[in-house]
């Protein structure tokens, strides 16, 4: 979304801080962030996070706060999970703000719409998958790798969506028009290609880097 302080209202923006501030004690009650006790596991979190930093620079847009870029957050979801995913995701958020290239007041409703959304439809897609379906690498890889990586990208064009209208940001026949398509659909399939292809590699030659994945259950006897 980028720079969404100029465009949303100042009730939105205490909102996504208050839903920011609740999901950060979460996190301290969850205990995950002791995993970044391990060094080995920091500097991957941190190494992967850079990475995504980088690919949230190559983007464009056609207004304020409707922008277009690939996220990667299904990604970090299948390889640190929720809590640190949508972590690396603030993080990622801030270090656009130092840059020029976001908002500190608007950094609590981008983390809920671009980090903290698509991180929990990713985490949601990979347990309905380990309940429902058969543990087989392809499945782990296109279900989660593809169809949840285009499913939490299309989660956040739509959230954006609903903000942009309810605020009066922009009218939702404008949205429809010229946002709505392009971001569910058109960034879905971009995203879940390069996030598929991401997961494939990994699993294959790093299956250490996917917290979520288990070489044995998924490869052994299949």
């Amino acid at each position: 979304m980028g720079l969404t302080a100029t465009v949303l209202p100042d009730s939105y923006l205490v909102i996504g801080w208050l839903g920011l501030a609740f999901l950060g004690w979460r996190w301290l009650m969850s205990g995950d962030w002791r995993r970044l006790a391990d060094p080995a596991r920091l500097n991957l979190l941190l190494g992967a996070t850079v990475a995504v930093l980088a690919l949230w620079q190559i983007r464009t847009g056609i207004r304020p706060g409707l922008g277009f870029h690939l996220y990667g957050m299904a990604a970090l979801t299948l390889m640190f999970g929720f809590w640190r995913a949508s972590f690396a995701g603030v993080l990622i958020l801030a270090a656009n703000a130092v840059f020029g290239h976001g908002s500190w007041r608007a950094l609590g409703i981008d983390a809920l719409l671009m980090a903290v959304l698509p991180a929990a439809v990713s985490w949601n897609v990979y347990r309905a998958l380990e309940r429902w379906l058969p543990k087989h690498f392809f499945v782990y890889v296109l279900g989660n790798g593809f169809f949840g990586a285009a499913l939490s990208v299309a989660a956040i064009g739509l959230a954006v969506t609903v903000v942009m209208a309810q605020s009066g940001t922009y009218t939702l026949d404008y949205l429809l028009a010229h946002y709505t398509p392009y971001a569910t659909l058109m960034i879905s399939w971009a995203e879940a290609f390069s996030t598929g292809m991401a997961v494939t590699v990994m699993a294959v030659y790093k299956p250490a880097w996917l917290e979520t994945f288990d070489d044995v259950k998924y490869l052994q006897n299949k």
